[in-house]
């Protein structure tokens, strides 16, 4: 679904797929036209607004449609999971990547859809999410939250903090973080790194803004909340307990 004068340049890459694709206008009457067995990319470049309305209006209508929105950068810092969607995907992806995600939101619905209710209303963490304390990383949403409550962050800044939490407990340097998370590419200094961790930490507030932890001349880490190491070694003292005989 599209405003665009020309559709192609919504997604190029989808082009250059055997897929079969058909363009419909961004209207509620879309949805009436939409083929069966379909996944639906949703034009949100210029409008936020109305592809979070129809997003809204699809799950309204009961439609169990998977819906991935095609994004630029900045559209990373206002989606949530409470939009519904399925995936996200950047307007310059590559081939590969579209088919990847076209995969994997395939794979996932028809997982969903064998499931029970039972299994789905579980408290067991959802696929692509992160838990360290009262930190939830969804890797999948692209959000963050803390006691439930979402933290607004850049699409950088949640980069940055999910490669972080993904290495509990690891030191990188200024250097390592910024190939990782910006790219071979990415021409800026070390100075990057340091401008996010002090935002990421400010959102994070003063309860929380420990859990990046800075190690002197050398770079960041994430460090787990203590209930988590008391857990982990826990376990461990377990594991490695032996019974004694007399």
């Amino acid at each position: 679904m599209t405003m665009a004068e020309n559709p192609a340049s919504v997604l190029p890459s989808l082009a250059l797929l055997s897929h079969r694709v058909r363009v419909l206008p961004m209207d509620a009457a879309s949805l009436v036209k939409m083929p069966e067995n379909t996944i639906l990319f949703l034009d949100a470049r210029d409008d936020l607004a109305t592809a979070k309305t129809l997003c809204r209006l699809i799950h309204a209508s009961g439609l169990s449609t998977p819906i991935v929105l095609v994004l630029t950068e900045g559209g990373f810092t206002v989606v949530t999971s409470q939009w519904g969607i399925s995936d996200v995907v950047v307007a310059t992806a590559s081939p590969a990547e579209v088919e990847a995600r076209l995969r994997l939101v395939s794979e996932r619905g028809n997982s969903f859809s064998s499931a029970s209710p039972a299994r789905q209303s579980n408290d067991q963490p959802q696929e692509g999410q992160i838990r360290s304390g009262d930190l939830v990383v969804d890797t999948n949403g692209y959000t963050a939250s803390l006691h439930g409550h979402p933290i607004d962050l850049a699409y950088k800044e949640f980069e940055l903090l999910k490669y972080l939490v993904q290495h509990p407990g690891r030191v990188f340097t200024r250097a390592q973080l910024l190939q990782e998370v910006w790219g071979y590419d990415y021409y800026g200094g070390t100075r990057t790194v340091d401008v996010h961790i002090r935002r990421l930490r400010a959102k994070l507030g003063g309860e929380y803004e420990h859990l990046i932890g800075t190690v002197r001349n050398v770079g960041y880490r994430f460090d787990p909340p203590e209930d988590d190491e008391q857990d982990e070694s826990a376990k461990a003292a377990a594991a490695a307990a032996k019974p004694v005989s007399d």
